[in-house]
């Protein structure tokens, strides 16, 4: 395995945080000014507490905070709540395509963000499992999506001529970001995804790029989202040891609050206590007495056959 899942798993949660936060001049903001992931966090905090997918658990959290979405930003929101079902669900593409269908039902029924996030889930789950190639994956995501009257198997197929012709950021600007549609921040973000497929920093740094003169239409939201989803894509597919150095030193020295989180090493805790529960790991150190209990000073050990201890 070329990369570890945690450092995956890792990379996805702090790529989309970063494309999100970074500036058109590779800054990055100390807050982002729309909390793109905080319904991603509490849907990972879900699937932590309880191992599985819970839709009433689901709800009752954004409920609790009074999560609203507004009608500007509430697709690509949508998109990133939906990262810990891509990560969970990962090995299995129909659990994968059920489960999100599933928590989509929770927001507006839109095609379009069905497909976005249908999309952005499964090009995570080939990195994920090392089965993501850069020549083919555009045709499998197409396959995923099925039959569907939306543009994005038509805008993904642009992507792929595109990339086919070496085509360059200005030209796949000109394309995609002369219309604000969600469509469009799909397709720019596997642009900018395939054409740097190696570089986390590079990805990023061109989905945020606004300084083409063709461009200056474009607004923050779109940059913000572009950023978000091209992030997560790299980092899914080169790991947190693809991110800059630079970068998680400066969020780890800023350490402030990241998706409604305190600071950005909690981020990092619930992203560990996540791959554990997706991995079947128990930690004793959450509910000692349980497993404790009448067996005092005894040191417990834990054995199962292979294939079973991530069984859900």
């Amino acid at each position: 395995m070329r990369y570890s899942p945690i450092s995956r798993f890792r990379g996805t949660f702090l790529g989309a945080f970063l494309g999100g936060s970074l500036t058109s001049d590779g800054k990055i903001q100390s807050q982002s000014y729309l909390d793109l992931g905080r319904m991603a966090i509490l849907g990972t905090e879900s699937l932590i507490n309880l191992g599985k997918l819970d839709l009433d658990d689901w709800i009752a959290r954004q409920q609790q905070e009074s999560l609203h979405l507004a009608a500007d930003d509430i697709s690509i929101k949508i998109i990133i709540a939906t990262l810990p079902i891509a990560l969970f669900f990962h090995e299995n593409p129909i659990k994968l395509r059920q489960n999100l269908l599933r928590v989509l039902k929770i927001w507006e029924d839109d095609p379009v963000v069905r497909d976005g996030t249908l999309a952005v889930a499964y090009a995570i789950s080939l990195a994920l499992t090392e089965k993501l190639d850069p020549l083919t994956l555009i045709p499998q995501t197409i396959s995923f999506l099925g039959e569907t009257p939306t543009s994005i198997p038509k805008k993904l197929l642009k992507v792929q001529n595109l990339l086919e012709q070496g085509a360059g950021l200005s030209r796949a600007q000109a394309e995609f970001v002369r219309e604000e549609k969600l469509s469009n921040t799909i397709a720019m973000a596997f642009y900018c995804f395939l054409s740097t497929l190696e570089d986390f920093r590079l990805a990023v740094l061109q989905a945020t790029h606004n300084g083409n003169s063709k461009v200056q239409d474009a607004t923050s939201l779109s940059s913000q989202a572009t950023g978000a989803i091209a992030g997560a894509l790299s980092g899914a597919y080169n790991g947190i040891s693809g991110i800059p150095v630079n970068w998680q030193v400066l969020l780890l020295q800023r350490n402030s609050p990241v998706w409604g989180l305190t600071s950005f090493s909690q981020m990092l805790k619930l992203t560990d206590a996540f791959v554990a529960v997706w991995s079947g790991v128990y930690d004793i150190d959450l509910n000692p007495r349980e497993l404790t209990q009448g067996c005092e000073e005894a040191l417990l050990s834990v054995y199962a056959a292979p294939r079973v201890i991530r069984s859900r």
